[in-house]
This record gives C-alpha cells, sequence and structure tokens, in this order.
C-alpha cells in the first residue's frame, strides 16, 4: 500500500507547498479532504493528537509536518531533487526560516481585519469566530506579530526575495529547490485567498514573475479519497518495517536519556501544542517515530522531524 494519501483542505498554505512539491515530481497522489479547524477526528486518529495541515499517511505510516513530509517525498522520487548536492545545506536553512519567519509575517499581514473580513465575506459570522478561536489556541504558545509589524516586515521579505528572483528563475538557480516551495506558500495565500490585499505585491514585480513559474508545476496526477477509506487502509496493512522505511537515516541518537520502547509525548515547540504520545521506535538525527494504536486505524507509525518538536517521557508531560 504506497499510496500516497494527503489530508488537507484547498486554502491551506502548506498543504499548497507540498501539492506543488507533488506536482514538481509528477508523484501521483490520493486527497482526502479535511476540516481547517477542530473538531478532526478522523486526522486525530491517525496522529493520536497532531491536527496541523497537511498530513501524509502512506498505508499505516503517517508524516507529519511538511519539512519530514518532504524528506518522504524526495526518498520517494529523488529526481528532481529538492536538495541540490551544491545547495544541500544552505536551501534547507532557507527553508526552515521561509516556513516559519517569512510564513508568520505573511499571514500576519493576509489576516489583518480586511483579510478576514475577504475570507470569511460568504461564511456565517460563527465561522470567523470559530476560525479564530481555534487558531488563537494552536498559538498558545508563541507571539504572534501584530498586522503593522507584520506588513513592514513582509515588505522587507518580499524585496530580499525580489533580489534572488531577479537573477534566476528560481530563488538559488535554474530549478526549484525546497527553498521555492517553503517561500511560495505563504505568498500564495496572499495573492490567491486575499487579493484584496495583494496590492502589497506590486512593488517586487520578480516576486510575481517566480510566483507564475511556480504555479506551472502544477499538482501532479490527484484523485479524490474519503477520508473513512483512509482510515481502512491504514487498517488494512502493517506499518513499514524499519529496513522499508521512508526515511533514510535508522541510527538512534539519545539527546534525551529516554530510550526505545519508552511511552512518550511529541509536541510542536510553538504552533500546534497538541500532543501525541505513543511508544518511542525511532529517535535519529533528523526524526522521531512512535507506535500507537486506534480502534479505527489499528497499529500505525506516526512521524515527526526532530527540529521543531519537543521529546519527553509520557508520565513527565
Amino acid at each position: 500500500m504506497n499510496d500516497l494519501i494527503l489530508h488537507h483542505y484547498a486554502s491551506s498554505p502548506f498543504s499548497e507547498k507540498v501539492r506543488l512539491i507533488l506536482g514538481f515530481k509528477k508523484l501521483p497522489w490520493r486527497s482526502v479532504m479535511i476540516p481547517p479547524i477542530l473538531p478532526k477526528p478522523d486526522v486525530v486518529a491517525l496522529t493520536g493528537g497532531y491536527r496541523k495541515t497537511p498530513v501524509l499517511q502512506v498505508g499505516a505510516d503517517v508524516y507529519c509536518d511538511t519539512a519530514l513530509i518532504c524528506d518522504v517525498l524526495e526518498h520517494l522520487r529523488p529526481e528532481p531533487t529538492l536538495y541540490p548536492p551544491h545547495l544541500k545545506g544552505v536551501c534547507r536553512i532557507f527553508a526552515q526560516w521561509a516556513d516559519t519567519t517569512l510564513f508568520w509575517a505573511a499571514m500576519g499581514y493576509n489576516l489583518q481585519p480586511k483579510g478576514a473580513q475577504h475570507v470569511f465575506a460568504k461564511a456565517p459570522p460563527e465561522a470567523a469566530k470559530a476560525f479564530a478561536e481555534d487558531r488563537k489556541a494552536m498559538s498558545a504558545n508563541m507571539t504572534r506579530l501584530r498586522p503593522g509589524d507584520a506588513t513592514s516586515a513582509y515588505r522587507s521579505y518580499l524585496r530580499r526575495i525580489a533580489n534572488m528572483a531577479d537573477e534566476h528563475d528560481f530563488l538559488f538557480g535554474a530549478e526549484p529547490c525546497v527553498a521555492d516551495f517553503a517561500a511560495y506558500h505563504g505568498i500564495w495565500y496572499t495573492r490567491t485567498q486575499v487579493p484584496v490585499l495583494a496590492d502589497i505585491l506590486n512593488a517586487t514585480p520578480a516576486v510575481g514573475e517566480w510566483m507564475n513559474r511556480m504555479e506551472a508545476l502544477g499538482h501532479g496526477q490527484m484523485t479524490t479519497f474519503d477520508s473513512t477509506a483512509a482510515l481502512e487502509v491504514a487498517k488494512a496493512v502493517d506499518p513499514l518495517p524499519p529496513s522499508g522505511k521512508l526515511l533514510v537515516d535508522s541510527a538512534f541518537q539519545d539527546d534525551h536519556g529516554i530510550a526505545l520502547g519508552e511511552q512518550v509525548t511529541i509536541t510542536a515547540e510553538a504552533f500546534g501544542p497538541e500532543p501525541t504520545q505513543g511508544k518511542l521506535i525511532a529517535a535519529t538525527r533528523t526524526h522521531y517515530s512512535i507506535e500507537r494504536e486506534h480502534e479505527l486505524t489499528g497499529v500505525v507509525h506516526v512521524h515527526f522531524p526532530r527540529i521543531g518538536y519537543v521529546l519527553r517521557k509520557a508520565d513527565a508531560a
């Protein structure tokens, strides 16, 4: 069961990042549409608590966070690469900045009152309130930029990206790499989801031209799939054995004094404070993996990147 099942929703910026990578790599995938806010019973059944979007499912293995999903897709289809050998370090560092600092500046600008009003213009008033309360709960552990500060930062970041796009077709050369996909999705939200605020892009036409080239990559070969069927896929198979994992590193790296086999929780450092609990089955230089079981999924392995996540013994959580 090696079908790629992406649990996402249409307006999710990080989902757009992964959708474009699937198109870039020409990987066929199944699309499961999920709610943008809680409750998300089927997602939580798969992950055990993690509820950020998107989530990638491959059989009974569940991959959380787009940084880790990028590594999985790179392993499945190494060419075209997300990590050119001569840029491997710098493109990862840039992507980490873009997925955090750039993204939150963009969203602080995008969801200022005028933008939020546009997003929810056709929705009942309670929908906007529910979304705001949901995101407030998810950002309890972080400081969010106010709209004015976000706007100032976003303008500066757009100019810097324009400088890069002036030099090449893509940010680091003639072909896109992980840096392009990480930088794109927050700006994509500006252009496609809050067009009433998209005039901020007018001062940097090179950014718009770069975005056109990114958009042209498309989303690849997508087929719709049902959430219940996705859970049945997980229940019908066993998780991949260590030798068959879609994550290449396997050596145990103990920085916490927590042995494999112990019950642990894994929680995002900032956005999305919901913990996931299970038996620790891997702690490598790049990722954590836990084993857990749910009546709807059977035994699943849930994987997280090491950077950006906190590992604790379950009794110390």
